[in-house]
């Protein structure tokens, strides 16, 4: 099972009421985000884990926004990259050495819909090749196997694979690149 599975596995399972699947998803969750915050954030454990626990609380208190028929990553990923901006700009504002006092975590994100992960994953993939697109959606989105997505489309089962493997890589760059503007 790849990450993505397993994690998505654990939010459905949450979803549906395992409260120790939900707990153990927030967990490995952590991990991924605690990761993804000290990369873009060197030097700043602290606000690193400050972001890791807003994150994870707007994926517990969001959770029901998350819509199947897309990647997981994607979208725990939307909303760590909304939190990563709204911290950025408070700390704009406010200077590098800023009060907290006045910011409620449990608070509702403006700039957060659940449409807007959503959009994000379909402007991403829209940018990809025609083939690896096709690919990504039938074996990762849809979770068909290699061999349907094959003989939906006509293409050997390594050439699905090959596709999946260059898209997702080109997914990686793009979204850096998001990122990076």
């Amino acid at each position: 099972m790849t990450e993505e599975t397993e994690l998505r596995a654990l939010l459905l399972k949450g979803l549906s009421g395992d409260e120790a699947a939900h707990r153990l998803f927030l967990s490995e969750a952590a991990a991924l985000l605690r990761a993804y915050f000290r990369n873009r954030l060197r030097g700043a454990p602290e606000d690193a884990e400050d972001l890791v626990q807003e994150t994870l609380i707007a994926l517990h208190t969001r959770r029901d926004s998350y819509d199947p028929q897309y990647p997981l990553t994607a979208w725990m990923y939307a909303i760590a990259r909304y939190r990563l901006i709204d911290f950025l700009r408070r700390k704009k504002r406010r200077g590098q050495h800023s009060s907290i006092d006045d910011v409620e975590v449990g608070d509702a994100d403006p700039h957060y819909e659940a449409s807007d992960a959503t959009r994000d994953v379909a402007t991403l993939l829209d940018k990809l090749p025609a083939k690896q697109q096709q690919a990504i959606r039938l074996v990762k989105l849809e979770e068909k196997s290699v061999r349907e997505a094959a003989e939906l489309t006509g293409f050997s089962e390594s050439d699905i694979k090959i596709s999946i493997h260059r898209g997702l890589k080109a997914l990686t760059r793009l979204m850096s690149q998001e990122q990076a503007t």
